[in-house]
């Protein structure tokens, strides 16, 4: 029963890692919502436009994300693919992963998966949480995820935002400070609450992309469970018929 027990623990600490964030600053809520094609449209514009220079999503193809958030493969062409790539293959970017690290530090990783591997709400948090900090290579840093080598690159639509800090003193006398917030330093073309919107809606457009076929595993699944319940009336019926004349 201990061994048991054990192994239950074992299996849920990635799950309690990622609910804390694993950096101590306390995750947000993602509103995710995989049936809101519009939400998906915006979340797919902002990473062309934003991600795609250094990220790729080499898992996923231009026309199996056209079919599945309502785009035609037209509107995909005309407004998702600014190379010479066609619209049958997958979403790779032109950047040469050994200068990626020589400008960053580190090669940028693809993101066909990221949502699956540190979960939504993590990058709902850590898209919303650049701040100035003037130590940092580019004068910014993250509250999910400290001394990132990342960019502030939607800086244009959120602005710049300066940290707040709260200081405890502990037992000994010893000051320590908590980051507790933001305040806004520089604002962007967008409020904070349209900046919030479309950060749900690119992290929506990731989670779609990490399992592309979640909603129909969804439908098939509920048919299943239904398949099954029948099943079940049926055998038992057809087990009590068998046995009645057993003594």
């Amino acid at each position: 029963m201990k061994k048991i027990i054990l192994a239950l623990a074992f299996l849920a600490l990635p799950t309690l890692s990622l609910a804390s964030g694993g950096e101590g600053y306390p995750l947000l809520t993602a509103p995710i919502d995989p049936h809101n094609h519009a939400s998906l449209q915006r979340g797919a514009k902002l990473f062309v436009n934003y991600c795609m220079g250094c990220h790729s999503l080499e898992y996923q193809r231009y026309n199996r994300m056209a079919h599945d958030i309502g785009l035609t493969d037209e509107q995909v062409k005309e407004n998702l693919i600014f190379t010479g790539a066609k619209v049958g293959d997958t979403m790779k970017n032109a950047m040469i992963k050994s200068e990626a690290k020589h400008w960053f530090g580190v090669t940028p990783p693809d993101l066909s998966l990221i949502a699956r591997s540190r979960g939504n709400d993590y990058l709902y948090t850590y898209l919303l949480t650049f701040y100035q900090d003037p130590s940092r290579p580019f004068g910014v840093n993250n509250a999910a995820f400290p001394n990132a080598g990342m960019p502030h690159v939607m800086w244009d639509l959120q602005g710049m935002q300066k940290p707040i800090y709260e200081t405890h003193k502990g037992t000994n006398g010893e000051e320590t400070k908590t980051l507790v917030g933001f305040e806004l330093s520089q604002p962007g073309s967008m409020s904070p609450p349209q900046f919030k919107e479309a950060m749900a809606d690119l992290v929506n457009f990731l989670a779609y992309v990490g399992e592309p076929i979640k909603l129909e595993r969804q439908r098939i699944g509920i048919w299943v469970l239904l398949f099954l319940g029948l099943a079940f009336v049926v055998f038992y019926l057809l087990k009590k018929e068998y046995w009645k004349d057993v003594h």
